[in-house]
């Protein structure tokens, strides 16, 4: 028993705990919100990008920006066909479940490459992919959003939205993320680091929805900005994440819907082998060899994880007028099962493919 455990990743075992302790008679019953989640979500992500290895990630920016890209529109669009023909969604309520699906996330996968020892280029890549196409899938989530709120989905009037979205918040991020750098550079104390770029992470996130654009894209530019000239103080960044994603975590765990995912446990797991197969296509069509070898790809493929920002988004919708009900208890359930089934299969995959120099 304490071997399997030792081979599962961290945040797999944390669900695992909180649906076992959602269980338990004495446990009182837990509600996850978006706005929970959303309240955490952008130290989250400042978190990854201020500690970013941007050299790592300068070598691998082709692929990175492909991922984050075309990639996420390849998902969105492919999900979307998929689940219209295979679930019979509507074409808006099938885009809109591949917009929430497309943000992946590193928390999982990075940790446990590292330690394999893995090569420094894999992780580099499920780490950029992630930060990057969180802004790129929740930009292009709002848009989706936004013409189905209107009643009549529109592709052009999306992808404008799309633009604006993302262009807006880069833009604010790095207003944010200058300003906050030059206020960085002349402090000192460790505590007080923490407590300003904290700060800078949600003046840019609240700063950016207040004006209509991706607030997600804005945290990202900020973290990348000041992660360019402070890096005192990313071993405590790294902690208090820990320790946010642990209680994320265990959250979505407490609050795992057992009657709805029950009831459409057949529709989910369709879902989740969609979403599976579907990141094949930017995986392999889009990654160059001399980037990212074969072998490399294939750990790519199988890391391609989701969490709290995909289980935000998938609550945020339910019960707005003119989405299906469907889309959120099928999002929760190929979260859930994208950390427990390909969280647990990844350590094999690594070792199958001779990627860690602890096999």
């Amino acid at each position: 028993m304490a071997r399997i455990f030792q081979l599962l990743p961290f945040p797999v075992l944390l669900v695992v705990a909180g649906a076992g302790a959602a269980r338990l008679p004495f446990v009182p019953a837990a509600h996850l919100t978006p706005g929970l989640v959303l309240l955490l979500v952008p130290a989250l992500v400042f978190e990854g990008a201020l500690t970013a290895d941007l050299g790592q990630l300068r070598v691998h920016a082709l692929s990175i920006g492909l991922l984050a890209s075309a990639g996420v529109v390849m998902t969105v669009l492919s999900i979307g066909a998929v689940t219209h023909y295979a679930l019979h969604l509507a074409w808006g309520d099938g885009l809109l479940l591949g917009a929430i699906l497309a943000p992946t996330d590193p928390i999982a996968v990075v940790s446990l490459v590292r330690r394999l020892g893995a090569p420094a280029g894999v992780a580099a890549i499920l780490e950029g992919e992630s930060l990057f196409n969180d802004g790129t899938g929740v930009a292009l989530f709002t848009a989706v959003l936004a013409t189905l709120a209107s009643g009549s989905p529109s592709v052009a009037r999306a992808a404008a939205g799309f633009v604006v979205q993302f262009g807006g918040g880069l833009a604010a991020g790095l207003a944010v993320g200058g300003a906050g750098s030059w206020l960085v550079r002349r402090l000192r104390p460790a505590p007080l680091l923490i407590v300003v770029t904290l700060a800078l992470a949600y003046l840019a996130y609240a700063g950016s929805q207040r004006l209509g654009v991706s607030g997600i894209v804005a945290v990202v530019a900020t973290g990348l900005v000041v992660g360019r000239i402070e890096h005192r103080i990313d071993g405590l960044w790294r902690r208090f994440a820990g320790v946010l994603n642990a209680v994320l975590f265990i959250g979505i765990g407490l609050a795992l819907p057992a009657g709805p995912l029950a009831a459409m446990a057949g529709a989910a797991a369709v879902a989740f082998l969609v979403v599976v197969v579907v990141r094949a296509a930017p995986v392999y069509l889009l990654l160059q060899p001399a980037d990212a070898p074969w072998r490399w790809r294939h750990l790519i493929w199988g890391g391609g994880l989701r969490g709290a920002l995909g289980i935000a988004l998938a609550l945020s919708v339910a019960g707005l007028p003119g989405v299906s009900a469907l889309v959120t208890p099928l999002a929760y359930g190929v979260i859930v099962l994208t950390i427990a089934v390909q969280g647990a299969l990844l350590r094999p995959l690594a070792a199958g493919l001779r990627l860690t120099s602890r096999t």
